[in-house]
Formats: C-alpha cells, sequence, structure tokens
C-alpha cells in the first residue's frame, strides 16, 4: 500500500492545519481563562477582609503564594491572545501555534498550582483539622488525573506511530 492510501486524518497543507489548530486552541484557552479569571478575582479581594490580618503567618504566606501563581497564570493563559495580536498577517501562525501551546500547557500547570494553594488555604482556615493536607492531595490527584493521566493515556492508547511521525 503506497504511503498516501495508509494515510489517515486531514489532508491539509501547514497553513491549513494551523489554522485549525489555532482556533480549537483559543477555544480551549477561553475556559480555562475563565477559571483563572474568575478565581485570580476572588483571591485579589482576599487581602481586603478583616480576617486577613488575623490569619496566621504561615495562612499569609499561603495567600501571597497562591496570588503570585494566579497572577503567572492569568498571564501563561492570556498570552496566547497577545501572541496572536502581535504576530497576525506575518505568516508565522505554525510558529505561533506551537509557542501559544506551549504557553497554555505553562499556563494550566500553574493554574493547578494556584488551586491547590487556594484549596490548602481556605481549607486550612475553614477546618484548621489535621485532614487537610491529605484532602488536598486526593484532590491534586483527581486533578492530575483529569488534565494529565487520561488525555495522555488515551493520546498513548489511541495514536499509532505513523501518526506520531506526521
Amino acid at each position: 500500500m503506497t504511503e498516501a492510501g495508509r494515510r489517515r486524518g486531514r489532508n491539509e497543507t501547514e497553513e491549513e492545519r494551523a489554522d485549525r489548530m489555532w482556533g480549537e486552541l483559543i477555544q480551549e484557552v477561553r475556559v480555562a481563562q475563565t477559571g483563572v479569571q474568575i478565581l485570580f478575582g476572588f483571591l485579589l479581594t482576599v487581602v481586603f477582609q478583616p480576617k486577613y490580618g488575623k490569619l496566621a503567618t504561615v495562612d499569609q504566606v499561603i495567600y501571597i503564594v497562591t496570588v503570585v501563581l494566579g497572577a503567572c497564570a492569568t498571564g501563561a493563559l492570556i498570552g496566547p491572545v497577545s501572541l496572536h495580536r502581535l504576530v497576525s498577517g506575518r505568516r508565522v501562525k505554525p510558529q505561533a501555534v506551537r509557542l501559544a501551546s506551549r504557553m497554555t500547557f505553562v499556563g494550566l500547570v500553574l493554574l493547578l498550582a494556584t488551586m491547590t494553594s487556594s484549596l490548602l488555604l481556605i481549607l486550612r482556615v475553614a477546618t484548621h483539622d489535621g485532614y487537610v493536607p491529605y484532602l488536598v492531595t486526593a484532590v491534586v490527584a483527581w486533578y492530575l488525573l483529569c488534565w494529565y493521566g487520561l488525555p495522555l493515556w488515551a493520546r498513548r492508547r489511541h495514536t499509532s506511530r505513523t501518526d506520531e511521525n506526521t
């Protein structure tokens, strides 16, 4: 069988593929951006609450780390929009898609860290119980399974060696 006969998937040029991948990436980023922006906005208000001054020093440090992580996640997840705007019309879409994809991945890792530290802080303040680290660990394991484990499993299970090389 010829290579053309074995080929699966779309018959598209590099530019067409970049256009399609860009559209898919932007849809994915929209979901993550909304979540990180709501979380970050909420985090910004915490410091102005009367109870903030009564938090233990360790909880204030967790809060500061959480805000910085949230700011970084926001930057990484909004970055692809700025990238697109600044390189639009320069005929570099395939390269822009690769860079935006990397920024999105970093943004999702930072979002995971932000959500982890947010959950840790909230549960520490709400309960003061020793089970908090175990509960946070269980939730993080769930995030890792949903965000990375299952997608990587699906990619490995449903991608053939010839697909990986194209």
